[in-house]
């Protein structure tokens, strides 16, 4: 909530301020992406951002629930591809659904929002990141790893952009409520 003598900020302000987090974010992401030529860039990462400059404040938003989140979605999402068979096979929009990619992607989502809850860690873009190693769009350990280093590249790029913005970013977690 903004101190007494603060002023709202208007929603031209809060857009542009939205959009440019948003971009460098990304551009930053798909520098590295295209001088490594690997998927520093996934669909995840888009909810993960937008929450960062439009919530920076919230305990979704903090790098604690999105580093802890895409961790555990990853792991998981790989776990499952490893249990039903899958970890050497194509993705689902190669080979198609079939019983084991559900049973991949229905324990990979389950796993994460629990372990997510017993953390305390919510982070609703995670949910993104199980499905997409789940249904095999990254599936390699290596994709994994680029793809945790992608979370915290925008992670950092996001935090430095709102300190920076005058936004309040926590460097961990969100500050518990007084009272």
């Amino acid at each position: 909530m903004p101190a007494q003598n603060e002023e709202k900020p208007s929603p031209a302000g809060t857009a542009a301020r939205a959009f440019g987090g948003s971009a460098v974010a990304l551009v930053v992401a798909g520098t590295v992406a295209l001088l490594t030529r690997q998927p520093w860039l996934f669909p995840s990462l888009g909810p993960a951002v937008v929450l960062h400059v439009e919530q920076p404040g919230k305990p979704e938003s903090s790098p604690r629930n999105t580093l802890i989140g895409h961790l555990v979605a990853l792991l998981a999402g790989y776990a499952m591809l490893v249990l039903t068979g899958l970890a050497d096979h194509q993705s689902a929009l190669q080979e198609g659904v079939s019983v084991p990619r559900v049973i991949a992607a229905v324990g990979s989502l389950a796993v994460t929002a629990a372990v997510l809850v017993l953390l305390s860690a919510a982070h609703p873009p995670a949910g993104a990141t199980t499905l997409i190693v789940s249904l095999g769009l990254l599936r390699t350990p290596t994709q994994l790893v680029t793809a945790f280093a992608a979370v915290l590249l925008v992670t950092v790029v996001d935090l430095l952009f709102n300190r920076a913005t005058g936004r309040r970013m926590p460097l961990w977690r969100e500050a518990p409520e007084e009272g």
